[in-house]
């Protein structure tokens, strides 16, 4: 009976295999039903012709051969990419800047890093309506020019000052987020080395380029990939303020907008739209991996 028992009891060994498991088992579920089998569903779904209400046939390449023929397509991806060059330069440097700004222990600091930060903790929604009330025809800058005599700028009805005035709603609410990341990365930078380079005659200029800067630089590598991916599936900014259909004649439409339009509806192109999702899932990765490829080659 000992025996029996002995045998049937798990060994410490194996109970130090299986228990983390046991643990992650809830976690890893979660995953897999809401993350691994939606990606899993919409790949094989690029390659079919479904619809919102038919399940569709297997199509092979058809859909990512339509998308080189789609115009539609390709303005998406200029204003994605668009978005990608000139947002993250902004998201990099000026956190930093104001980071830097809010670093030391002043009277008062602790409002200012509350003030910055607050835009994160708004609701997108909320935001996006008060800037496109602010960038109206009849808004607060407008008014403002009317009265400085300079007339009014169609902010929202001008394509390339719409897509301009959604990257500077996305660069200003992204301020106070990674301005938290460089705050927790310039509190681990020695102040010695500050105090080394002035003893060595550098200015504030200098001690920023030479000090601060390699000090930070992996968090900088960091805050640019997060930065890049987002950038390029941006969506709540630019469909507020540009609407649904993406602004003049759809010239603000990004790709994760192409895939909302053109996957929603009754009759609404599911095939497509997956293809479209996978398009940009293999473009945000590229762009990661990018990114971490140079940080390494500077390393060497």
């Amino acid at each position: 009976m000992d025996r029996h028992l002995r045998r049937s009891t798990p060994s410490p060994r194996t109970h130090r295999a299986v228990s983390p498991w046991l643990f992650l088992l809830p976690g890893l579920g979660v995953v897999a039903a809401f993350n691994l089998y939606p990606f899993l569903t919409t790949v094989h779904k690029a390659f079919t012709d479904a619809r919102t209400l038919t399940p569709g046939t297997w199509v092979g390449l058809r859909n990512f051969q339509d998308m080189l023929d789609d115009e539609q397509f390709w303005v998406a991806l200029r204003n994605s990419g668009l978005y990608v060059l000139l947002v993250v330069p902004f998201t990099v440097l000026l956190p930093l800047l104001l980071a830097l700004l809010v670093h030391k222990q002043l009277p008062g600091v602790t409002f200012f890093r509350s003030a910055f930060y607050t835009p994160v903790v708004a609701s997108v929604v909320v935001v996006s309506l008060i800037w496109g009330w602010m960038l109206d025809d009849r808004g607060l800058l407008n008014g403002i020019l009317r009265f400085l005599g300079a007339g009014p700028v169609a902010f929202l009805g001008d394509e390339w000052l719409l897509l301009f005035s959604a990257m500077a709603l996305t660069v200003w609410r992204g301020l106070g987020y990674y301005m938290i990341i460089y705050l927790a990365a310039l509190a681990n930078v020695p102040r010695e080395l500050h105090e080394a380079a002035a003893v060595d005659g550098a200015g504030a200029l200098r001690r920023f380029v030479s000090v601060t800067v390699p000090a930070v630089r992996s968090t900088m590598v960091l805050v640019g990939a997060l930065s890049s991916v987002s950038a390029f599936k941006v969506f709540a900014e630019v469909y507020l303020l540009a609407g649904p259909t993406g602004g003049p004649a759809g010239q603000d439409t990004t790709l994760v907008m192409l895939v909302q339009r053109t996957g929603t509806g009754l009759n609404g192109r599911v095939g497509y739209a997956s293809a479209l999702s996978l398009v940009v899932f293999t473009i945000a990765l590229l762009l990661m991996l990018l990114v971490l490829r140079a940080d390494r080659k500077e390393d060497r």
